[in-house]
């Protein structure tokens, strides 16, 4: 299974208006809108990481490499990517008239933070300073992609770094979620001895039973992320004329 950790950065929105707060800008006043300046992105469980920008080469190649990538995945990781990412990026493919890439699972693990648990913050830095992981690479702020803008070397030389960084910490978050994620694609359907539907793994302990409407089935706890699952065949069918919930 290939699964493709993922990040982003954009440029702001660009154009004119009368104040600085509470603002409604009309499309009139819009100079020019926002586009991708740069990804990041590294198959799970591999060293190499592949970045690109429009600093480096033109935006469509930029565009084509991570549709190719994408186009190779089965799932993609991402943090808020399936609000900013990944629409974002299909609004490139469509622009640079690239067809959808090949289907594949979505896993947005701020999806999960915000289901799962009640953090004071879910933002990415604060998520993987709270489990021990990291932080992001500090910089300035908005100055700095100002400056990538303008194609200062230095600029882009810290972006490069913050935007490869994000999707390190990605993945470590990912590794600490893993037991969590409810929207996993199953690892048994690459192998007919059970695993864990979330990592592969085949530690898996034996850990009561899990019933259905109609059938009773072994439950299992994988003992490398924790996650839970049911064997794919009932022990125990229920009495066609037993009680039923109403």
């Amino acid at each position: 299974m290939k699964i493709l950790v993922l990040d982003i950065e954009t440029s702001p929105h660009t154009g004119f208006h009368w104040g600085l707060f509470q603002q409604n800008i009309s499309l009139n006043q819009l100079i020019e809108s926002s586009t991708v300046l740069c990804w990041a992105a590294k198959w799970l469980d591999k060293k190499k990481t592949f970045f690109s920008s429009v600093y480096d080469t033109t935006p469509i190649k930029m565009i084509k490499e991570i549709h190719e990538l994408i186009n190779e995945a089965d799932a993609v990781i991402t943090y808020n990517g399936k609000r900013f990412d990944m629409p974002t990026l299909n609004k490139e493919f469509l622009i640079h008239k690239l067809p959808p890439p090949s289907p594949y699972k979505d896993i947005d693990l701020l999806t999960t933070t915000r289901n799962k648990f009640r953090f004071a913050s879910n933002k990415l830095d604060y998520i993987a300073q709270v489990l021990g992981i990291g932080m992001k690479t500090s910089h300035e702020g908005m100055p700095l992609w100002i400056e990538c803008m303008a194609k200062n070397p230095k600029a882009w030389k810290l972006m490069k770094k913050y935007n490869i960084n994000d999707v390190k910490l990605t993945e470590e978050v990912y590794y600490k979620l893993h037991g969590w994620i409810n929207v996993h694609p199953n690892h048994n359907l690459e192998t007919k001895e059970m695993c864990c539907p979330n990592c592969g793994s085949y530690n898996l302990q034996k850990r009561g039973t899990q019933i259905s409407l109609t059938n009773k089935y072994q439950r299992f706890q994988c003992q490398d992320c924790g996650k839970w699952s049911k064997g794919k065949k009932p022990i125990e069918k229920i009495q066609s004329d037993s009680v039923v919930p109403i």
